[in-house]
């Protein structure tokens, strides 16, 4: 039977402010734990293969003593071409992972003393981009599903599925019985029809699992799928929405909270769905008994994912 690896708060992260600044007191350091993150059970050439321990050039790369092939250890992680010293980056993922809600743009460039508000955004924005993992598991169980409208007033004063000046946002949560949610996945979609409502199910949820929703007709060919579908009609019911389907509602209203209360509100439609995979990470992390959990599972993505260039993010080509 296979060993899961659990972390160990004070060994594989730090468990507070006293501890990252003695574990990153340079870049050596800084480079020596993405080393261990990378490479958990010894370094491996990506060209010959070869296991042998490398050593480490005047310029910081990892030559491998077989082949003579040389990379940097930051090289195809979230580092990579950066400008910055490495420590400034370690401690923009602290400050953004240590803080319950978050860390803003503006507050990051205040703390940090960074040069500029850009840099701060892009900084996050990249940040953003390496919070899900792929492949990741599929909710199941009994899970419920809703959208949500996020954005400014409508002008003519239209609500739910009526308006037309919001994003949408699918949202799908594990519920527990008697109480409690466990995971939830989100995502930006075009439209609240089935065509666009039932791939998002289909791709947050394991078939088999009981999908509750109200009685939208997008959701009518979820039992096509295998899924055991529940509606739940809400103005027969006799509960309000929030009583009838409590995941989703508490979810969503969570969500615009944290978005108002970090971010202002401040977030564009097109880099909407990089915020719901942040919120996504701090909300399927929210029991972790340390911060430091949450660092050290962002820098494991960090260091498995390339960085997205400036004219990426900024040019607005998202995830649909």
């Amino acid at each position: 039977m296979s060993i899961i690896f659990s972390p160990i708060a004070g060994i594989d992260y730090p468990r507070n402010m006293q501890e990252f600044d003695s574990w990153f007191p340079d870049e050596a350091a800084c480079r020596e734990y993405i080393f261990r993150i990378r490479w958990p059970d010894g370094f491996r050439c990506a060209k010959c293969e070869s296991f042998s321990a490398p050593w480490i050039t005047a310029r910081g790369y990892l030559h491998c003593r077989d082949c003579g092939s040389e990379i940097s250890i930051i090289a195809g992680t979230i580092f990579e071409r950066t400008h910055k010293p490495l420590r400034i980056w370690f401690q923009t993922m602290w400050l953004a992972m240590s803080q319950k809600d978050g860390a803003s743009a503006l507050g990051l460039q205040r703390v940090l003393g960074l040069g500029s508000y850009q840099t701060a955004w892009t900084w996050l924005q990249k940040l953003r981009r390496v919070m899900i993992r792929p492949g990741r598991e599929q909710l199941h169980g009994t899970v419920e599903v809703d959208e949500t409208y996020v954005g400014g007033a409508e002008r003519k004063g239209k609500r739910g599925r009526g308006t037309h000046n919001k994003a949408i946002v699918a949202i799908a949560v594990e519920v527990f019985k008697p109480k409690g949610f466990g995971r939830v996945r989100m995502q930006r979609i075009a439209d609240v029809s089935g065509a666009c409502l039932v791939p998002f199910v289909c791709n947050v949820a394991e078939v088999g699992s009981e999908i509750v929703t109200d009685g939208w007709g997008g959701y009518n060919n979820l039992s096509d799928r295998k899924y055991q579908h529940i509606k739940t009609v809400i103005s027969e019911s006799g509960d309000p929405a929030h009583i009838a389907m409590p995941g989703v509602h508490r979810i969503a209203a969570l969500l615009k909270r944290w978005l108002l209360s970090t971010h202002q509100g401040a977030v564009s439609a097109e880099h909407l769905d990089y915020y719901l995979d942040e919120y996504t990470f701090r909300f399927n992390r929210r029991k972790s008994n340390s911060r430091g959990m949450l660092f050290y599972r962002l820098m494991q993505q960090a260091t498995a994912t390339a960085a997205v260039p400036y004219r990426q993010i900024v040019g607005g080509h998202n995830k649909g």
